[in-house]
This record gives structure tokens, sequence and C-alpha cells, in this order.
């Protein structure tokens, strides 16, 4: 009986931890990215401008991430990781844009240091509203929401909790936007 106990409640463990997980947010693999909007971008050549990152890269092969926190190191990783991606597949057009999805007044000036820190140059910053744009459906529930694509369609979507991040669902992005890179 106690085994019995022990294991449904290992099986019911089990499957918590997978569904905390899984976040389903934004648009998925398949649909196109829903369109413009006008985020206050960061660095890049409308800093300091309510600019429209999404049409900007057109149909270019891209990378577009909503964060909620800037503060956790998964997000700077894939920042960085990105990056360089983008360094390394220059000729390509392959561009990405991170969008922060917070009303914290300091966000700018964080955001600002990281870009001098990390000498970013590829990936434009901006910051939204907590909501996130309209139609891009963006889950609260997501601390981040990774969409790749290209041609204003999704190749891929990752979507993660806070901390949930890890050095291989970074590598897995990395590849996938060099693999568009490289088209």
């Amino acid at each position: 009986m106690i085994r019995k106990l022990l294991a449904a409640a290992v099986a019911v463990a089990a499957v918590g931890f997978a569904s905390a997980a899984e976040v389903k947010s934004g648009p998925q693999a398949g649909e196109k990215v829903p369109g413009p909007f006008t985020p206050l971008n960061i660095n890049g050549e409308a800093a300091g401008k309510k600019n429209c990152l999404f049409c900007k890269q057109g149909d270019s092969p891209s990378v577009a991430i909503f964060a909620r926190t800037a503060d956790c190191p998964g997000t700077a990783k894939l920042i960085e990781k990105i990056e360089a991606t983008i360094a390394a597949n220059e000729k390509s057009g392959l561009g990405s844009y991170v969008v922060f999805l917070s009303d914290d007044d300091k966000l700018e000036g964080e955001l600002k240091k990281m870009v001098e820190k990390s000498k970013i140059k590829n990936v434009m910053l901006s910051i939204d509203s907590p909501k996130g744009p309209e139609k891009y459906n963006i889950s609260k529930d997501a601390d981040l929401t990774v969409l790749v694509y290209n041609e204003r369609k999704v190749v891929a979507n990752h979507s993660f909790e806070k901390g949930k991040i890890s050095d291989k669902d970074i590598e897995t992005i990395a590849g996938e936007a060099a693999k568009l890179g490289s088209k």
C-alpha cells in the first residue's frame, strides 16, 4: 500500500513538474508573426524613440525575444549568444530584437548598461508594456518567449518560465538562428 501511494505521489510530482516547465506563449511554429508594434528602442539607430523593430526586420530571418525580466542570467546569456550568432552570419541579414515587457522606470537605465557592458551592437533592445504587443498573445507565465522566424513566418517558438532556460536551450535557439542565417 505504501509503495502504491509513493509511486502515485512520484507520478503526480513528475506530471506537475513537466507541466510547470511547459508554457505556451506567442505565435506557434507555422503561424505568421502578428505584425507591427512600436516599443521604446534602447540601442541602435532609433535609440530613445518608439520604433517598430518587426518592420525594420521585414522578411529577413529574425529572432524576436520577449522577456519579462532583465536580471535573469539565462536572458543575458541568450542575448549574448544571439549577438555572436548574428556577428558570425553578418551577410545573411539575420537580425534580432528583445522586447522587455515591463513598466519598471529603472529598466531603461539597466538596459543601457547591459548594452555597454556586453557590447551589444546587433541585437536591438526595447521596452513595451507588461502586456506586450496586443496580437502576439505573450503569456504572463512566460518569462521568455523566443520566436525564430523568416519571411514573417514562425519557424520555432520557445517559451520558458523564469529561470527555466538552460544552456542547451540557448544552443538550440542559436543553432536555429544560424541555420536561418545561412540560407
